[in-house]
């Protein structure tokens, strides 16, 4: 059978760089065949957070900084391609995320802002490039997020069992997968978000190793409680959120001033933790099987963590399902630009809360 290959491009909340993933859709059951991961510097990651509230000059500096980002995307690409010993001659369409840094659902103001410059990465990889996945489910009255439930949909239902994916990224979200039961999926709060900018703050480091910092502290109750009150944990899906809500300006409006830095960073972990498996134990508590995705499934505390939370439940990485942590979302957007060209949907209504199904993302032709 002739190989259908597409590239998923994705650069998440996190703000750790560029993952591109190479996938087979040519079977029954879509093959990730190579993966390609670019970092970005100290400048790029300050330049984009930057970008999160109004300053001087911002939209020169978006326009410039989605030039920088198209050119790592494309240089992503050709790893990758180069890695898998491919010409882009192959690739049918590249489904690029883009870098968000503004993500407002509210409907009296919806919009959504991704950082790419299509046109510059199409020119560059001469591959067809498809865009702007979110604005079409938001026009539709849609939160624009999350979009992956309708992609675990497609690759990890089980017909004989009740499964929840959950991706922890900068914020954490949720899909429950229980046949034949409408799918379930939405943002239950911070991920790695607030951990990674407590920990850069206050070490330097961009992320908590294994939980390793937070493992030294002792969780707050008083805190945890005090971050849980807020409206989002209580308000019911379809929900999403993002930078613009969960960030240090938020976490510091809660503390008293005297907490020590350490035990910060275990409330956080445990605020992670608590906010997804209270959105398990709300929305899906029938579920066997919990499988974790995203960089925060290499925080060796807080996968513990929830396992400790969930006696009784699975909890296991999405490798054990075929397609390792690291790499869901962007495969995510390989299967998204495969819906978009062969004109089918690619978000749930039910899920983002949408008017209805609608085929996702703008086309730029090689």
């Amino acid at each position: 059978m002739e190989p259908r290959y597409y590239i998923g491009i994705m650069s998440g909340t996190s703000l750790d760089g560029v993952d591109a993933a190479l996938v087979d859709f040519s079977a029954a059951t879509p093959v990730l065949l190579q993966t390609f991961f670019c970092p970005y510097d100290d400048e790029l990651r300050t330049q984009l957070l930057s970008l999160h509230q109004s300053g001087h000059d911002e939209l020169h500096r978006a326009a410039i900084l989605s030039n920088q980002l198209s050119r790592l995307y494309a240089e992503a690409t050709a790893g990758l391609l180069r890695n898998a010993g491919a010409g882009f001659q192959q690739i049918i369409a590249i489904g690029c995320h883009g870098q968000t840094i503004r993500h407002c659902p509210e409907m009296e103001r919806s919009y959504t802002i991704q950082l790419v410059n299509a046109a510059l990465l199409a020119e560059l990889t001469q591959i067809t490039v498809i865009i702007d996945f979110r604005s079409r489910d938001m026009a539709a009255g849609g939160q624009g997020a999350p979009l992956v439930p309708a992609f675990h949909h497609a690759l990890f239902t089980s017909a004989t069992c009740h499964r929840v994916i959950v991706n922890i990224g900068g914020i954490a979200n949720i899909t429950s997968l229980d046949p034949p039961n409408k799918i379930i999926g939405f943002d239950c709060g911070p991920g790695n978000i607030l951990m990674d900018a407590w920990c850069l703050h206050h070490t330097g480091k961009n992320y908590d190793m294994d939980g390793q910092w937070a493992a030294t502290g002792q969780i707050i109750p008083a805190l945890l409680e005090k971050l849980l009150h807020d409206h989002f944990f209580s308000c019911r899906p379809p929900k999403s959120t993002g930078r613009e809500l969960f960030n240090l300006e938020w976490l510091e409006g809660k503390l008293l001033g005297n907490e020590a830095p350490e035990d910060v960073q275990a409330t956080l972990l445990q605020l992670t933790v608590m906010a997804i498996v209270q959105s398990i134990h709300d929305y899906c508590p029938t579920a066997t099987e919990i499988y974790v995705c995203g960089g925060g499934a290499h925080n060796t505390l807080l996968m513990n963590q929830l396992m400790s939370a969930m006696p009784g439940k699975k909890v296991a990485l999405t490798d054990q399902l075929g397609v390792a942590a690291d790499w869901v979302e962007a495969f995510a957007f390989a299967w998204l630009a495969q819906q978009t060209m062969l004109r089918k949907t690619g978000n749930l209504a039910a899920v983002t809360g949408a008017r209805g199904d609608r085929v996702l993302g703008a086309i730029y032709p090689a």
